[in-house]
């Protein structure tokens, strides 16, 4: 009688003991499988943002650079239309000097620019 009472019961304790760790094993490969699909993704939507730079960015920042060196262009060929520096008309705000600059001949500023700029000490 024991040892059909024994025989009845192992193969549930058995079940029992194995559930759990069936269990665990599942959850193991769901995490894994999971992973595997957080990987893949990634995967794809790097190389999504390699293609977006490569064949979206750097076509448009040559466009704009493109377009900045004919606006530039553009801008320096209305100079030509202009009376010269010394002809032009200087305005009371213009070259404010209360003194000189501590730099160069002490009429310039740092951002003197030869070409846009002309002070008449004269007219001061």
């Amino acid at each position: 009688m024991l040892a059909a009472r024994v025989s009845r019961a192992t193969p549930r304790l058995t079940q029992q003991l194995r559930a759990p760790a069936q269990r665990r094993f599942a959850s193991t490969n769901e995490f894994i499988n999971e992973r595997q699909h957080i990987k893949e993704h990634a995967q794809g939507t790097t190389e999504l943002w390699r293609k977006i730079s490569l064949y979206g960015v750097a076509p448009c920042l040559l466009l704009a650079g493109a377009n900045a060196y004919y606006l530039w262009n553009e801008h320096w060929s209305h100079w030509d239309h202009m009376p010269p520096l010394e002809e032009r008309t200087e305005y009371a705000y213009q070259n404010i000097r209360t003194k000189n600059y501590q730099w160069g001949n002490g009429d310039k500023t740092l951002f003197w620019n030869d070409d846009v700029n002309f002070h008449r000490k004269d007219k001061v």
